[in-house]
């Protein structure tokens, strides 16, 4: 059945024009954006289809562009698409953390960390750079390292403060073993960022482990 076809109430456009879009599944919503369908299959037969492939709407948007554009009906161009997508969420969480306490909402941190760090393939440690009222001056991505490691300097983190004249920061790094607890050396680590950054009178505000759709907060565990 082409989207013509169907009745108003089953068509995504129009469905959220009246209800919004939280009553939409995911299917509709990946069908708003892919636009089209093919002779064979409407757009929305199309998303079931990309969701039944990949397993979720997560695995379709993490999808590599050869991965995706290989199925029949995609193309890098609608790849791009999703990622442009994915891409204005993540500017739009960050503008709020620069307009207001980073730390007053805390769900918005977490997608903004979510969106950036979830689907690397290795381990990245990044700095949220904050002013005195808690508002990012920079998020950074300050290393890099293997599937189940990255070396990380204090004193670069600290030599970055210095330059952006940082008060604060938030450290994250993500886990892509997908088990979000920290490791000893997570911990060790922490502690020795805190303690060379309290030299130059910058707190550590916390530490989050991204893994997954899980995601692991010093504070909230009492460890910091």
């Amino acid at each position: 059945m082409r989207m013509a076809q169907r009745p108003i109430h089953q068509r995504p456009r129009e469905r959220l024009l009246t209800a919004g879009s939280s009553p939409l599944s995911d299917a509709e919503l990946l069908a708003l954006l892919l636009r089209t369908g093919t002779r064979e299959l409407d757009v929305t037969a199309q998303s079931e289809q990309l969701l039944a492939t990949f397993g979720s709407l997560r695995a379709v948007v993490a999808s590599s562009c050869e991965q995706f554009s290989a199925l029949p009906g995609q193309s890098a161009a609608r790849w791009a698409m999703l990622q442009a997508a994915v891409e204005i969420v993540r500017r739009s969480l960050r503008e709020q953390l620069h307009e207001r306490d980073a730390l007053s909402s805390p769900e918005a941190l977490r997608q903004f960390l979510g969106l950036w760090l979830r689907e690397r393939p290795r381990e990245c440690f990044v700095t949220l750079f904050l002013d005195s009222q808690n508002r990012l001056i920079s998020a950074e991505e300050m290393f890099q390292g293997s599937l189940t490691q990255t070396a990380v300097y204090p004193r670069e983190v600290a030599r970055r403060c210095l330059e952006l004249k940082a008060c604060s920061v938030v450290l994250a790094h993500n886990h892509p073993s997908g088990v979000a607890e920290p490791s000893t050396a997570d911990r060790v680590l922490t502690d020795a960022l805190r303690t060379t950054l309290r030299v130059i009178e910058v707190s550590v505000l916390d530490h989050m482990i991204v893994a997954g759709n899980r995601s692991f907060s010093f504070v909230e565990a009492g460890m910091m």
